[in-house]
């Protein structure tokens, strides 16, 4: 069923050679270094820009890009069909564009961003790290992988910090594990990947699949902003 909210959009800038849209929100005091935070396969959603409130509250200046171009939705096999007609190449580079609309911002500090995503987000968010470089300093995966599991993570630079739930049954722990090895492999990241008992989606309090766990999202939380603190403030 459709998100009756509808998309948060409230801000656009060029990517791909075209305008794009999301959600900007920016800390109390102005000013505070950049991060991305990538939807789930809902699109942008009142949780998404809920999150993006959060991260600002903390002192970031966040935008959340709206991938899907303002569909949300609460079916999941409606959000199958959104993602599965959204090419990657489309949505890494429109990421590409939130990364330069960032940076550009007067008020945000330093010469790269954060990425946070979740659940598809989460393999965008690492998709996105790959391509940009030293533009980005940390990525925060939350139970989501690239669409590939031969991805190639050359070029990925930052920090990695990722976070699963030991029940989720649509990401293999083995997968992760993979995963994590195959940036070892091809990069000097390390990445810090902790697993934890809970399901997919833990962290959206607004899922429907009722896996959402507050106490290991608070958990996730207080790591992700020490993390993200230590690598970007």
């Amino acid at each position: 069923m459709p998100d009756q909210g509808g998309s948060r959009q409230n801000v656009t800038f060029p990517s791909n050679g075209r305008e794009a849209h999301g959600y900007l929100a920016r800390p109390s005091q102005g000013v505070g270094p950049g991060l991305v935070v990538v939807q789930e396969w809902w699109g942008l959603t009142s949780h998404v820009a809920a999150m993006a409130d959060r991260f600002a509250a903390e002192g970031f200046t966040v935008l959340a890009p709206d991938l899907f171009g303002g569909a949300t939705t609460h079916d999941s096999a409606e959000a199958a069909r959104l993602k599965r007609e959204l090419p990657v190449e489309r949505a890494v580079r429109d990421l590409r564009g939130a990364v330069d609309f960032l940076l550009g911002l007067d008020g945000v500090v330093g010469d790269a961003v954060g990425v946070v995503g979740f659940c598809m987000g989460g393999g965008f968010a690492l998709l996105l790290a790959a391509a940009e470089g030293d533009r980005v300093a940390a990525v925060v995966p939350f139970y989501g992988l690239p669409p590939d599991p031969d991805f190639d993570y050359r070029g990925l630079t930052a920090h990695v910090l990722a976070h699963f739930g030991e029940h989720d049954r649509s990401i293999r722990m083995a997968a992760v594990d993979e995963a994590a090895i195959r940036i070892g492999e091809a990069t000097d990241v390390r990445p810090e990947v902790h697993f934890y008992p809970a399901g997919h989606a833990f962290m959206n309090d607004e899922n429907l699949l009722g896996t959402y766990d507050a106490l290991q999202a608070g958990i996730a939380w207080q790591r992700t902003l020490s993390f993200l603190w230590g690598h970007l403030g």
